[in-house]
């Protein structure tokens, strides 16, 4: 009797301590990427010029940040649904494309051209989502073809040349990512930035809340057993490819502002820095895992390793040489990870 009952107590206390040790892991797993963003900012305060640390430089950072932390959102969904898009650079190409033609030459207004160049992109992610799907053919092979597809369209419409915007036509599209200035200095970020805040949010709570974002986890954990559950999987795939291709037009929208010309060359291997930021950030290649938050902080990561080595005068190959081994370390900190949970 005495041994059942300290079997009973001592399985009493395993259970809040499992329980326990398990919410320590995911909120380690969840900060890990924001102690990580302090520790490379607070170094480069310390090794960096004083200029580091302004203001005006945490505006620059975090105008730099929009356009791969906008791609890198719709990213998050497809890795952790267990894909990968490998088109994201050429579909942000396109879309500033696109947008250019739309102004110069069909004469269309900001907001006509912004709207077609994001369905445009929304488009070949569509037909991404459908190839892997219908063809069951490994999403890597479809969006290494897809990447040469639309950039070879993006090449097609600017007749292999970039496409000149006359001024007048840009209004406020080259304000989105522009200094803020004097007279609005009340938004604090220009307005690219506050878009790019606002769709995380979107995104976090449709991870969390809706039935899309909880059969996108389901998929990428274990796609059979979500089948079996009764996931619609081949619809959520092309969904989520889907939302990937116009996140990707929406930061075309956003290197339109920066460079105000469509150019059919631009933003090419950005889709390296896209899946960095999703994989810095906690999202794990093999599907099932990642968060919009841990997204933007490997965003803000790259962008922050690269604003400090310029200002400490180091040149273009350290900045590389640094953010791909944090690439390798991330890497293999989840499949650390994985093997100790296995």
């Amino acid at each position: 009797m005495k041994k059942q009952e300290s079997g009973r107590q001592n399985s009493q206390f395993s259970i809040p301590n499992s329980q326990f040790f398990s919410n320590w892991r995911r909120w380690l797993n969840t900060l890990s990427p924001v102690i990580a963003l302090f520790v490379v900012f607070e170094l480069f305060v310390l090794i960096a010029p004083s200029s580091f640390a302004t203001a005006r430089n945490m505006e620059m950072i975090a105008r730099q940040t929009a356009i791969v932390g906008i791609a890198a959102l719709g990213m998050t969904l497809v890795i952790i649904s267990g894909g990968i898009d490998l088109s994201v650079g050429s579909i942000v190409a396109l879309s500033t494309v696109v947008i250019a033609w739309l102004l110069q030459s069909a004469g269309a207004g900001p907001l006509t051209a912004a709207a077609g160049g994001v369905a445009a992109a929304a488009f070949f992610g569509l037909l991404s989502g459908v190839l892997i799907t219908r063809l069951r053919v490994v999403p890597f092979i479809v969006t290494l073809g897809m990447m040469l597809v639309v950039r070879g369209a993006a090449k097609g419409i600017g007749r292999e040349q970039k496409i000149d915007v006359d001024p007048a036509q840009l209004r406020w599209l080259d304000e989105l990512l522009a200094s803020v200035p004097a007279e609005r200095s009340w938004m604090l970020l220009p307005p690219g930035v506050w878009l790019m805040i606002f769709l995380a949010i979107g995104m976090a709570a449709l991870l969390r809340y809706t039935r899309l974002g909880r059969h996108t986890f389901a998929i990428g954990s274990n796609e059979q057993t979500a089948r079996l559950c009764g996931v619609a999987v081949e619809r959520v795939k092309v969904l989520v490819y889907t939302l990937c291709g116009a996140f990707g037009g929406l930061a075309g929208l956003m290197q339109f502002s920066r460079l105000t010309v469509g150019d059919p060359t631009v933003a090419v291997g950005l889709e390296l820095n896209v899946i960095a930021a999703v994989v810095i950030g906690g999202g794990s290649l093999a599907g099932g895992e990642g968060s919009i938050l841990g997204t933007l902080v490997g965003a803000l990561i790259m962008t922050v390793i690269a604003s400090g080595c310029t200002q400490r005068g180091y040149p273009n190959w350290v900045q590389e040489i640094i953010t791909g081994a944090i690439i390798v370390i991330a890497v293999a900190l989840d499949r650390l990870r994985h093997r100790r949970t296995a």
